[in-house]
């Protein structure tokens, strides 16, 4: 099993680069994220396992390319990518500032996944397998106030995925999207409102992985956040606007 992950240093890539190591003895687990300290101690909690760590930053396509050559050159094609790197933040249209926070979240969390992808995606499709596997979000389903940066980003990632998905069906590689509800991360720790269905990253790295692995196209983890995401899918503008407008903000911290 080889494996590549992004934002692997916290949160739901850390979690998905250990589930990985748990379920899979002997594989090779590329780790990618900013802070290589963060990679360094997760590579020494995968025992059994070999670990390449490659700090990074999305953003930086050149640095995403050089990490899937030597990937590839090394390992060979991976039968995973997981592309999970992402920021949150509020942006706030006319704030001062939060144009550039919109900017980076977009470039991030949208461009970042394509950019993930496109060094593993030939070597993959010569070999006619592997999955291809982008982290969106519940909040990629409806605009949220205050959000309207990320909620963009996931929205786009979703439809990219989708797009994607079709143009990979003849070739053997799979394209997979994960939309995570809340998940304890520390993304979501300075939340200061209702989490419903809160549930821990190892417990969600484990349902995802399991999807993946059966080759769903779409899955919403927990369980439970797909039915409200059909039913936020359907309520009519109305009286989505009317539950909604009033929702609590995400507290105003630079986007992480």
């Amino acid at each position: 099993m080889r494996v590549f992950v992004t934002g692997a240093s916290s949160g739901l890539g850390e979690a998905i680069a250990l589930e990985y190591a748990r379920r899979s003895p002997g594989a090779v687990i590329g780790i990618a994220a900013r802070r290589g300290e963060a990679l360094a101690a997760l590579a020494a909690r995968m025992p059994g396992v070999t670990a390449v760590p490659y700090p990074l930053d999305v953003t930086d396509r050149t640095a995403l390319q050089a990490a899937g050559r030597d990937f590839v050159g090394r390992f060979g094609a991976p039968d995973v990518v997981v592309a999970n790197a992402g920021i949150n933040g509020p942006t706030m249209t006319g704030t001062p500032g939060d144009d550039a926070s919109f900017e980076r979240i977009l470039r991030t969390n949208v461009v970042g996944v394509f950019d993930t992808f496109a060094p593993f995606v030939d070597a993959m499709r010569a070999r006619g397998s592997g999955a291809l596997v982008g982290i969106a979000s519940v909040a990629g389903i409806r605009g949220m106030p205050s959000l309207g940066g990320y909620c963009a980003s996931k929205a786009a990632t979703i439809a990219y995925l989708e797009s994607l998905r079709l143009e990979l069906r003849a070739s053997g590689v799979r394209v997979v999207t994960i939309a995570p509800g809340y998940i304890r991360t520390p993304m979501t720790a300075p939340n200061r409102y209702p989490m419903p269905f809160l549930m821990d990253a190892d417990a969600f790295a484990a349902r995802a992985a399991d999807a993946i692995a059966r080759g769903r196209s779409f899955a919403v983890i927990p369980w439970q956040m797909g039915w409200v995401a059909r039913l936020l899918r359907v309520l009519p503008d109305a009286l989505f606007d009317a539950a909604f407008a009033r929702a609590p903000h995400k507290p105003r911290t630079p986007p992480t």
